[in-house]
């Protein structure tokens, strides 16, 4: 069995945080304080600290002041924030208490019977009410599925509630009128995403260079293209037409040669005035 890595203020992410509690918050900053980088990283250590707990600095140190704090749960202690000075902070873990505190960081850190009280708490319309982005939350961690039947039939031997039940599942069950509709909801497994190995030779190519870079594929293009080239010019000449062309020729002859044709059309005039002497 994989063993779970000890988690440090620098591995901290906004998922495990949720894991820790107030008291693990003043552990892991006292240990990052000692490190060189640790006044220029606490910035980035309160936002990932923030999205689990609630943080407040007491500016005002008196014994009155800490125990109202500590009697709204929150626990106190000294942060070093950077070697010549020391703040007192007021540290509480975040409580899910609506559907409206689910986010996918912390759905996978509550049980069953946790989510199940928070529905209970905040709805009595059934699984539809909700909002389909708390939906997609909740589904993102546990697997949810639901029926309807006659108040009387609910717990009917063999059923879908005793099925679901023996199987692991924790119900919800919300009376409406003579029927209630029961939402079962389980945990779903936690899997790890396989690392991908890549080999050296690529299906592609055999030097590792996509298509676009490769540039023996550019100089197979290019000649294609070359080829391509020929071809449509061999293609538009074999579209000329013959006799548009020498109607054209024709008509430019003409333009060019008006005096001469003319000239031509008086000398055939005069030819036949003389033969008719």
């Amino acid at each position: 069995m994989k063993t779970k890595k000890a988690v440090t203020l620098k591995t901290l992410t906004k998922s495990s945080v949720w894991d820790i509690q107030e008291s693990d918050v003043f552990r892991m900053l006292d240990e990052a304080a000692k490190d060189a980088d640790f006044k220029d990283n606490i910035r980035h250590y309160t936002d990932i600290l923030k999205s689990a707990f609630d943080i407040e600095t007491i500016t005002v140190d008196k014994p009155e002041v800490v125990e109202k704090y500590e009697n709204r749960g929150y626990k106190v202690g000294v942060v070093k924030v950077s070697d010549s000075a020391n703040e007192k902070w007021a540290v509480k873990k975040k409580p899910i208490h609506r559907v409206t505190d689910l986010t996918y960081e912390n759905i996978r850190h509550i049980s069953a019977s946790q989510l199940v009280e928070v529905l209970e708490r905040n709805f009595g319309g059934g699984w539809e009410s909700l909002p389909q982005s708390i939906q997609d939350i909740i589904e993102s961690g546990f697997d949810v599925s639901t029926t309807t039947l006659p108040s009387s039939r609910i717990h009917r031997p063999g059923g879908m509630y005793e099925k679901k039940t023996s199987d692991g599942y924790e119900v919800l069950e919300i009376p409406k009128g003579t029927w209630t509709e029961a939402i079962f909801v389980k945990a779903k497994p936690e899997t790890e995403r396989p690392k991908m190995k890549f080999d050296q030779d690529f299906s592609n190519s055999g030097n590792g260079l996509d298509d676009e870079d490769d540039p023996e594929r550019d100089d197979e293009l290019s000649d294609k293209d070359n080829y391509k080239n020929r071809d449509d010019d061999e293609e538009d000449d074999d579209n000329f037409d013959d006799e548009k062309i020498s109607e054209e020729i024709y008509r430019t002859q003409l333009d060019e040669d008006p005096v001469e044709l003319s000239d031509d059309l008086n000398i055939e005039s005069d030819d036949e005035g003389d033969d008719n002497y």
